[in-house]
């Protein structure tokens, strides 16, 4: 197998257990590059504890996961950033009393002049923050310099996906990323997961709206009580009917 053929992620046999309770149960999934893969279930299916595995925020009990071919023991979220691997959760962690640019570049900000003095390029930082506002879809003209804290839930949404777009993860897990948003910022985050897959990277779409789900993955993944109960759906063979009656249980998938 080539390097270009070799799986971006490989999840093989995970279990997982929180004491007696059996979340994670042989979970095996294959994410090739350029791929964007939709993640469905109900509540309770094990979609978020697969994700958390996946983004080091959790341990596996057993299993194995590689990441470009490689064994890789994914300890920390820390771990999974370095590995080309970035999460956005529902409720993502962004600091409200610090403005839009430094949240963007949290961690990860960008610097100027000689490295002794250590000094912050805050004018880059807000005009890259201006540039990815808008590309998620928020037309209104906010300054880079508010502080989160002043924004809507759909807009600090938006900033968290800002953040994985310019960090230019190979991997790009979204979990319920239109949740709160308006019609122009959902078509944002849209329009940005498949330029993602033209630029050739990977994303797990994650949403209760099938809808979304629909228009930009090209498979879909259905779990239920923590196992995978279909790996190859495809929107263009499979209808959203199909897939809900699959998700409850009322379709074995074949």
């Amino acid at each position: 197998m080539s390097a270009s053929d070799t799986p971006l992620v490989e999840m093989r046999n995970i279990e997982k257990f929180y004491g007696r309770i059996h979340a994670l149960k042989n979970v095996n999934l294959t994410i090739p590059r350029g791929e964007i893969v939709g993640l469905l279930g109900d509540n309770g299916a094990g979609k978020s504890t697969l994700i958390k595995v996946l983004s080091g925020a959790v341990p596996y009990t057993s299993g194995e996961i590689r990441i470009n071919g490689q064994p890789l023991n994914l300890r920390s979220t820390n771990d999974a950033i370095d590995a080309g691997i970035e999460t956005i959760y529902q409720d993502s962690a962004l600091v409200p009393q610090l403005s839009i640019a430094r949240n963007l570049f949290l961690g990860r900000e960008l610097r100027s002049g000689p490295r002794f003095l250590d000094r912050l390029d805050q004018e880059r930082m807000n005009q890259v923050a201006g540039e990815l506002l808008k590309r998620v879809g928020i037309s209104k003209n906010i300054p880079p310099t508010t502080p989160i804290g002043s924004l809507s839930g759909g807009e600090r949404q938006a900033v968290a996906i800002a953040r994985a777009m310019y960090f230019d993860s190979e991997l790009i897990i979204l979990d319920e990323p239109t949740n709160n948003l308006g019609v122009a910022e959902t078509q944002g985050v849209l329009r940005f997961v498949r330029d993602a897959r033209d630029s050739g990277h990977s994303c797990i779409f994650i949403a209760h709206n099938i809808h979304h789900v629909f228009q930009v993955v090209d498979r879909m993944v259905v779990m239920r009580r923590g196992e995978i109960v279909a790996d190859d759906l495809s929107p263009k063979t499979s209808s959203i009917q199909d897939v809900e009656d699959i998700i409850t249980g009322e379709h074995i998938a074949a």
